[in-house]
């Protein structure tokens, strides 16, 4: 069985952030979700020292400080950081990518899709397919 998968979510809208978690959970990922309404509060939450998440989750049009502000102030890279936004500036997308998200993606208006995008960044991410054959060998 997949190991659970920490993850912190920098997005202000309560709708994303439950269709997220419906869209994970339909497609068996187990994840903790840690989820900050702005870049100013996930600062603050990564700046716990024993708080090491798998992967960062960020929404660019973030209240206090944006996306962007969070990717320029925001400097430890030992995980992933993958843009989720509704964004459709491809000059936003090319800043966050040259301040070190390893990824964007633009939120799906359509259901499926969103689901499809959701999954897919987990499975990029986080679960690979050497993680998966270890932790097959591992389980007891």
């Amino acid at each position: 069985m997949m190991r659970s998968v920490h993850t912190l979510l920098i997005e202000d809208c309560a709708g994303d952030v439950l269709l997220m978690k419906q869209a994970l959970a339909e497609g068996g990922v187990s994840i903790k979700f840690n989820v900050a309404r702005d870049g100013e509060q996930a600062l603050s939450i990564l700046s716990d020292p024993d708080f090491k998440p798998d992967l960062i989750i960020l929404d660019l049009s973030v209240p206090r400080v944006t996306g962007l502000g969070f990717l320029e102030r925001y400097r430890q890279r030992d995980m992933p950081i993958v843009v989720f936004s509704s964004s459709r500036n491809s000059v936003e997308t090319q800043r966050a990518l040259e301040l070190g998200a390893s990824e964007c993606f633009e939120k799906p208006s359509d259901l499926d899709e969103f689901r499809k995008v959701v999954c897919g960044i987990f499975v990029k991410w986080v679960v690979d397919d050497d993680e998966a054959a270890s932790e097959g060998a591992t389980a007891s």
